[in-house]
């Protein structure tokens, strides 16, 4: 970068520093969706998210501006025995105006109405759910995509979504990214992503990640944490201020469990990678984007831009280089200690911005094929099988976003449908459209499925076999909303069974209505063990224990290596390996654990019987 460039570079991130630490930089323009409405002071709590992971609350009250002389101090208060009375309290965070509660030894065993209070007359009210250990079925709503420009779907109401969440009543709402499309007023949008969704948000717990448009920028590679110079960022790092990157991020994950390992990354940006036990469901919320490579300068370039690979004759494995990163090895680290722990836990879940393949081939339009997309979690392809396979090793199953395009997707490593499943959900809104829309048919499809369906390669000659698939159709007539096909995702986990349900359902459905349809494919149900569908080599004893739904950890003595963890359903389990040799099984947990070593694996169907008293 020369002198000049430089100074104007420089000139460039001041001038947008100073518009993040005023929310509503210059004169907003007539009808901006985003201009912040006029408020009275005891309105100027907008709203609040939360989470609950071992008895810690965390809760982030989001406010209006405060005024010069008004108390930055926040209140937070819970009624008990039909009194208010004030548990916490905490002062906010000037840039962004955030408010951050942490009350630990919270009682997770009821519900409790909670507000948040500012000065004499500010009132914010919710309802902290009761931990759901004891419902059978556990259900998540997933969202992403809340863009509200005009050509996205426009400044539609999502009195829609706001209804059906309120139909469902949800144990967890989960939005992946993309909750604010604005690029240079992170504040104003997510005070307006508040007004849409803060009525339900207020009483559910909720994940939300922010994801390249919620830092400013249209694709993200995070890089871990450099300044991005290039035009569209793909020589990765982060094209914004710092600060700006920062409140984003405060604003939308302060209320999440505390991050497994906090170091901050480069230039002082934080991490927010964490696990969230709720209902005896155990969520890895991953950040996929904030480690991962920008592949400007690192691979051969096959098109007009770094990203973008346009050759299909190109060797997939030419930009499957060793200096390229997806989720880095602080997470990989996170992610092989989430997978062997179950403390309270029935089933495990990955959370994260978007799903680990090549997920679509039409890009902006039809007629616009694209063969492999670097922003995509296909690449590199070294990375994406490091983090499968750790996910499988957990049996995990997988929810994410980002793509605008719904899909439900069974990973390949070595072989198709070895790994676990994925569950992309559909854009609130949509303008930038994708189609799946592979070039062959697939293969082992079943009699009357679409031949889009199937095993396939992506770009990256990943193994993917796709499910369902909800392409928009814009050739039709209808509103955007549905051409586009527009929507949101429910999975449903039924605890007992261990059967995981995935619905996609279409914008401006009643859902509780019998007649309401979900995208074509959808339900998909598969049970918790398909997570892990890599075919056995050998077999382990049968496995019967005197108590049931124990943890049993699986390790090949030769390397070392935990093959899986995995808490059983019932007595019995006879344990899958996939090479033959010696191995240890681990029975139980905490003080109460069994070790049986130098267990030789078989091939015969008829097994050996071990019984494991606890």
């Amino acid at each position: 970068m020369n002198t000049c460039t430089l100074f104007a570079f420089r000139i460039f991130t001041i001038a947008l520093t100073l518009s993040v630490v005023i929310p509503s930089f210059g004169q907003p323009k007539k009808n901006d969706p985003l201009a912040l409405p006029e408020i009275t002071r005891d309105q100027v709590i907008c709203f609040a998210l939360y989470t609950v992971h071992e008895q810690t609350l965390k809760l982030t009250a989001q406010f209006y501006p405060l005024l010069e002389g008004e108390t930055r101090e926040a209140r937070l208060e819970v009624k008990r025995k039909g009194k208010w009375m004030q548990i916490a309290k905490t002062n906010l965070v000037e840039r962004g105006w955030t408010a951050p509660f942490r009350v630990e030894n919270w009682d997770d065993s009821v519900e409790t109405s909670y507000r948040v209070r500012h000065g004499q007359k500010a009132s914010y009210e919710g309802i902290i759910r009761k931990n759901p250990i004891d419902k059978r079925e556990f259900v998540a709503v997933g969202f992403t995509g809340n863009s509200i420009n005009p050509g996205h779907g426009g400044d539609i109401s999502k009195d829609d979504l706001v209804k059906n969440i309120k139909r469902i009543q949800p144990d967890l709402l989960f939005f992946s990214g993309d909750q604010v499309y604005d690029h240079k007023r992170h504040y104003d949008a997510w005070l307006r992503f508040g007004r849409d969704f803060g009525e339900v948000i207020k009483d559910y717990p909720t994940v939300s990640l922010p994801d390249d448009h919620d830092v400013g920028q249209p694709n993200l590679w995070g890089h871990n944490g450099k300044q991005s110079t290039l035009r569209g960022a793909a020589d990765g790092g982060y094209a914004m201020p710092v600060e700006y990157v920062k409140e984003a991020e405060r604003a939308q994950t302060s209320h999440l469990p505390d991050p497994y390992d906090p170091t901050p990354i480069d230039r002082g940006i934080g991490t927010y990678y964490t696990e969230l036990n709720w209902g005896r469901i155990s969520f890895a919320i991953i950040e996929d984007r904030k480690f991962k490579t920008g592949p400007a300068g690192i691979i051969p370039k096959q098109g007009p831009r770094p990203d973008h690979i346009l050759n299909p004759d190109y060797d997939p494995k030419s930009v499957d280089v060793p200096e390229a990163r997806l989720l880095g090895d602080r997470q990989l680290e996170f992610l092989d200690e989430w997978g062997k722990d179950w403390t309270d836990a029935d089933l495990k879940v990955a959370l994260s911005q978007t799903i680990f393949c090549g997920g679509a081939h039409i890009h902006g339009r039809i007629g616009g094929r694209l063969h492999a997309d670097l922003d995509s979690n296909g690449w590199p392809q070294t990375g994406r099988n490091k983090a499968v396979a750790a996910l499988r090793k957990a049996y995990a199953f997988h929810f994410a976003g980002d793509q605008h395009l719904a899909t439900m997707f069974h990973h390949g490593i070595d072989e198709w449908r070895d790994s676990m499943y994925s569950f992309c959900v559909p854009s609130i809104a949509n303008l930038y459209l994708r189609w799946w829309q592979p070039l062959e048919p697939g293969k082992n499809l079943k009699p009357g499925q679409d031949p889009i369906l199937g095993d396939h390669v992506d770009g990256f000659n990943n193994k993917v076999t796709a499910i369902a698939v909800a392409n928009p159709t814009p050739e039709k007539s209808g509103d955007k909303l549905t051409t586009r096909a527009a929507g949101f995702g429910v999975v449903r986990i039924d605890k007992k069974t261990r059967d995981l349900t995935c619905i996609c359902w279409p914008r401006n459905v009643d859902v509780s209505d019998e007649n309401a349809k979900p995208y074509p494919g959808w339900p998909f149900t598969f049970n918790q063990l398909d997570n892990y569908g890599r075919k056995a080599v050998a077999y382990l004893p049968k496995l019967e224990v005197n108590q049931p739904n124990q943890v049993v950890q699986v390790i090949e003595e030769k390397t070392g290596e935990v093959v899986y963890t995995l808490r059983i359903k019932g007595k019995n389990f006879r344990p899958k390996v996939f090479a033959k040799g010696k191995y240890s099984i681990q029975v139980g947990e905490g003080s109460s654990i069994k070790t049986l070593q130098g267990i030789q694996a078989e091939g015969g169907k008829k097994a050996e019987v071990i019984k494991v008293a606890l």
